[in-house]
């Protein structure tokens, strides 16, 4: 008799994470994944309490993987590299942004805690954005976000005009930014001057 297969956790979160990347978070089964993995639906509810544990297991899977994609981009400018990774998201695992940025689910209430701080830290090795208040950089975060989520739709779903390319991408959320910073620092000056 042949030994019996074992199913580790991350094996499990693999297979879950392919079913999701092609059909999205709501079509994960526990019957699926193990037909993904080859075994009966035994080894998952002993990794996984139920369905609910393994599509939060694979949220954070999709955390990291968008994690490592802002850490690949290196440009030195910390909204560029946001962006670029974002759109690079958007493009790649475009049914898994859909699925986390276009419904209305709780998986994103706790990425927005958990990312918050970190992209506050990383703006503030920027020098453009040098001089500004926890405040201002939130508020300067919450316009690129909305500028670089619409712009993300439109790349997930092929809304772009054809002629539209990765550089064009680029330089269209590098002038967004460069356009909100600047407004920031007018109506921080005019505050100043009001005083």
């Amino acid at each position: 008799m042949a030994p019996k297969k074992k199913f580790s956790k991350e094996k499990i979160i693999d297979a879950a994470f392919e079913i999701a990347k092609t059909e999205g978070l709501d079509n994960i089964t526990i019957r699926k994944v193990a037909d993904k993995i080859g075994s009966s639906i035994a080894p998952i509810y002993v990794n996984f309490k139920d369905i609910d544990e393994l599509i939060s297991n694979v949220v954070m899977r999709i955390y990291e993987v968008s994690h490592k994609m802002y850490l690949a981009e290196d440009s030195g400018d910390s909204f560029k590299n946001m962006g670029a990774a974002s759109i690079r998201f958007a493009k790649e695992y475009s049914v898994l942004f859909r699925d986390l940025l276009l419904k209305s689910n709780k998986y994103m209430k706790d990425y927005d805690k958990a990312l918050g701080g970190f992209l506050v830290e990383e703006m503030r090795k920027d020098p453009d954005l040098e001089g500004f208040s926890d405040e201002e950089l939130m508020n300067i975060l919450l316009k690129m976000r909305i500028f670089q989520l619409g712009l993300s739709v439109m790349v997930a779903n092929d809304q772009l005009p054809p002629s539209f390319n990765d550089d064009n991408i680029l330089e269209l959320l590098e002038s967004a930014a460069s356009d909100v910073i600047i407004s920031t620092r007018i109506k921080g000056k005019n505050k100043d001057l009001q005083v």
